[in-house]
């Protein structure tokens, strides 16, 4: 064997160590790729009941945003309704009855004065009375 051969062995040993020592590494890389790919796929069939129940979520949500809609419209059209009827008593009832309102308070204003004019001038006639007898 000459001296190039043994260069050539040696060589050829030192590349089968290389290889051997990136090997390692490679078949760990593979298990982590492995691993990888499994916890991918759980993940991905866990994922698909949450979607399936978020799903039948905002189901329900849009029927009750429904719901409120209607309590919305129908909530509208009674405040509509009584704005219309407030308005309609105002129109009819409500220039007679201010006028009904303020003339019975000048009436009881007007008794009640009178009521206390009587009594003034009843008092005064007892002074009067009174100052007679002395």
């Amino acid at each position: 064997m000459s001296a190039g051969q043994i260069a050539a062995l040696v060589a050829a040993g030192a590349f089968v160590v290389l290889v051997l020592l990136m090997a390692v590494p490679l078949l760990k890389l593979g298990r982590t790729l492995d691993e990888a790919t499994v916890a991918i796929r759980k993940a991905h069939e866990g994922s698909a009941p949450l979607l399936d129940d978020a799903q039948t979520t905002l189901r329900q949500v849009n029927t009750q945003l429904e719901r409120v809609d209607g309590i919305t419209a129908g909530a509208r059209t009674v405040s509509t309704n009584v704005s219309v009827l407030t308005s309609l008593f105002t129109a009819t009832l409500g220039g007679p009855l201010v006028r009904a309102a303020a003339l019975s308070y000048g009436l009881s204003k007007a008794v009640k004065a009178r009521r206390e004019g009587k009594d003034a001038g009843a008092h005064s006639r007892r002074r009067g009375r009174r100052g007679r007898r002395k």
